[in-house]
């Protein structure tokens, strides 16, 4: 989970359930961070060194399924 606390509004939750995408955007940029590290890859190059860099494919995947659950989500 992101390590600040700031947490999202709820006028911004129901705007983005509703499908604003500027809301939408709001929550994805909340979450940038956290989606980053769990797309973080540890590559080795073919001298053996490591590096870590962020699955790219996987970033999106991730953002996408987020969209969708954001969109499928229910607000009382």
């Amino acid at each position: 989970m992101p390590k600040n606390d700031a947490v999202l509004s709820f006028p911004v939750i129901v705007a983005a359930v509703n499908g604003n995408v500027d809301a939408i955007n709001a929550v994805l940029k909340r979450y940038e961070g956290y989606i980053a590290q769990l797309s973080t890859r540890k590559l080795y190059d073919e001298d053996g060194n490591s590096y870590v860099v962020v699955d790219e494919e996987m970033r999106r995947r991730l953002e996408t399924k987020l969209i969708t659950k954001i969109l499928k989500f229910k607000v009382a």
